[in-house]
């Protein structure tokens, strides 16, 4: 149940239009419902804006089908992140009507969505309609695009109008100028790099908002799984840069999204 279900809700008891009791058993079903193997958080959406998002990572694909159906009946939109290759067959089978992007391993059922008779598989996602202002994903290499995207699609899913822009790493620093006013015209913006992990550093020098810096486990011995585009990204001189964890796109694009929206929620 979300704030503005809430409201109507409450709404339709001062009118008369909704019975105490039925109010009363539909705001008790929300909070938790037990599945044995996980138990949902329904009322996620009343104190953060948006309802429990699914990591698919470990999961059985039956157990995802069963986690999804039930979040699917009580809210409108469902975001899973991390889901490996059985449980996106077994969610695109479970779910035609899902957005089912394989290279981010994320799965978004929409309310009220018809049925296809072939779900999308491209890595692209169609624009959030809505929304405050601007959220700008820029990535380092096509290497990348998983993280980058899965920061793209959840700041899409919850509202915001994003963008990403991939390929503009530090080696050829022009890539990265010839979209100067994409970077002036966003809100908020996401930089997701591995290996040295310098184009937080660079992007935070050239624009006056918020970044968010993603490090990714893509690099060679010495770059240590993501530790050393981290200790950067971390120690950068550049003023405004904000850290999330290594591969952490789901974190970074929720982030993006509050901020984007602050004025909005205000």
């Amino acid at each position: 149940m979300r704030p503005a279900e809430l409201r109507r809700l409450l709404g339709g008891v001062r009118r008369g239009a909704v019975s105490p009791a039925r109010a009363a058993r539909e705001i008790a079903a929300a909070p938790l419902e037990q599945l044995g193997f996980a138990t949902l958080d329904h009322q996620r959406a009343l104190r953060t804006g948006f309802p429990e998002v699914v990591f698919g990572q470990g999961k059985r694909p039956q157990e995802l089908v069963a986690i999804v159906e039930r979040l699917a009946q009580r809210h409108r939109a469902v975001l899973a992140t991390r889901v490996d290759e059985a449980g996106l067959a077994a969610l695109a089978t479970a779910f035609p009507s899902a957005e089912i992007h394989e290279r981010a391993r994320v799965v978004i059922l929409r309310g009220g969505q018809k049925a296809r008779a072939k779900p999308s598989r491209n890595g692209a996602a169609r624009k959030a309609r809505g929304g405050q202002g601007n959220v700008l994903v820029l990535c380092a290499g096509t290497a990348d695009l998983p993280v980058a995207e899965e920061a793209m699609l959840t700041a899409r899913t919850l509202g915001s109008r994003a963008e990403l822009i991939a390929d503009v790493g530090v080696a050829g620093i022009h890539r990265l100028l010839a979209h100067r006013e994409k970077l002036r015209g966003a809100r908020v913006v996401v930089v997701v790099a591995g290996l040295e992990g310098a184009l937080p550093s660079v992007v935070g020098g050239l624009i006056d908002r918020p970044l968010i810096a993603v490090p990714t486990s893509v690099g060679y011995g010495a770059h240590f799984s993501g530790l050393a585009p981290l200790l950067a990204m971390l120690n950068s001189c550049a003023a405004g840069v904000m850290v999330v964890n290594v591969d952490n796109g789901f974190g970074a694009g929720y982030a993006a999204h509050l901020v984007n929206t602050a004025a909005a929620r205000r």
